[in-house]
């Protein structure tokens, strides 16, 4: 009886997830693939040049400081003074690294949750213009047809909502 019951059920089952058109999407490429997000990436990477700049700078100062520690030219005073500049120069770009970090991300993060939102109500509504029952995100799907992938069109659908100004 019970044998019989799960038969039973498998094959209802089995109808019912034949009527319901299903889709799928890379969510995460296809926000990234957007152009809201691309021009984003390359006013970050303005915004932050000059602190990258600093950070480059700062790391030639403290080869240079340590090529001249290693010369043996300096007197005791004079590596004394060398050092306390490369301890200062250390802390400064430690410093300088950790805050570009952390403004790059909260920076980053912000427009990747805005993008995320919105990508996820253009593919709502894309599915709604499709008769989509269900749409599924490929991070999540052991296997689908390329037909069923909806990101390119999603990305496009995307662009043309929110257009780069």
């Amino acid at each position: 009886m019970n044998k019989l019951a799960c038969a039973l059920f498998a094959i209802a089952s089995l109808g019912i997830a034949s009527a319901q058109k299903v889709a799928v999407i890379n969510s995460q490429k296809a926000v990234l693939e957007t152009d809201e997000i691309k021009k984003a990436q390359v006013v970050l990477e303005t915004k932050f040049k000059p602190r990258q700049d600093k950070i480059l700078q700062l790391q030639k100062d403290l080869q240079t400081i340590q090529a001249q520690l290693q010369s043996g030219k300096l007197n005791a005073t004079g590596e004394q003074e060398l050092n306390a500049e490369g301890q200062k120069k250390q802390r400064d770009l430690q410093r300088t690294q950790q805050d570009l970090q952390d403004d790059v991300n909260a920076e980053r993060n912000d427009i990747l949750q805005r993008s995320g939102t919105r990508m996820q109500e253009v593919v709502k509504k894309l599915a709604e213009e499709k008769g989509l029952d269900i749409v599924v995100d490929t991070a999540s799907t052991v296997y689908y047809k390329a037909a069923f992938d909806l990101s390119t069109e999603a990305v496009a659908a995307y662009n043309k909502t929110y257009p780069v100004k």
